[in-house]
């Protein structure tokens, strides 16, 4: 059955949202044998570095990936652990069979969680989106090309997950989406990462 959100276009649900910033930083044991001899020197450490970019990657072009869904992944050795929450039940499977597709990937487990179909979640998904998104604040993070700031919302509770430029524009995020109506309580995951500075 279509719902609210499933039928209102928005331009930022078919880009990537955000990955966590952890998703750079995946987790991973290096591999017992020795590198092979035709590896350059610390090879060992730079083969599963790429395939944690290759995830991180596949991951952010997946179709219909939106500010309503969060997926992140740890990496051990050549096993992938996909954790998170998404909209479509589609978006699970494609992450998976995205991340199976990269070389060096053996085992793919995953943990994702399908939020269950619901139109009221699907209503405060849109009031949410719009009270963050068109605030003078924040609204800048709206034309990012990753934008930012995602919001979770499952049976009337919100997760805020992502990332800000300051501590003060966490705080009014998670502002925001307490003013909307209906929404039951919100927990306010997003990371603070200050904006570096141009010059070096």
């Amino acid at each position: 059955m279509l719902t609210v959100y499933s039928m209102i276009p928005r331009p930022f649900l078919h880009i990537a949202i955000l990955l966590l910033p952890s998703l750079l930083c995946a987790s991973y044991s290096a591999r017992a044998q020795a590198p092979n001899s035709s590896k350059p020197p610390n090879a060992e450490d730079a083969y599963p570095a790429g395939i944690s970019r290759e995830i991180h990657h596949q991951l952010l072009v997946l179709p219909f990936y939106s500010v309503f869904d969060s997926i992140s992944f740890t990496l051990e050795g050549s096993k992938v652990t996909l954790t998170g929450q998404v909209v479509r039940r589609a978006l699970k499977e494609h992450a998976e069979a995205a991340v199976r597709s990269i070389e060096g990937v053996t085992v793919v487990v995953n943990q994702i969680q399908v939020l269950p179909a619901s139109g009221p979640d699907d209503d405060l998904r849109d009031a949410i989106y719009r009270s963050i998104y068109e605030d003078p604040t924040l609204a800048r993070y709206a034309v990012q090309n990753i934008p930012p700031i995602h919001i979770i919302v499952e049976n009337g509770d919100v997760l805020l997950e992502g990332s800000v430029d300051s501590a003060a524009d966490k705080k009014l995020a998670a502002a925001k989406a307490n003013a909307v109506s209906n929404v039951h309580s919100v927990k306010n995951d997003l990371i603070v990462h200050p904006k570096q500075s141009a010059a070096k």
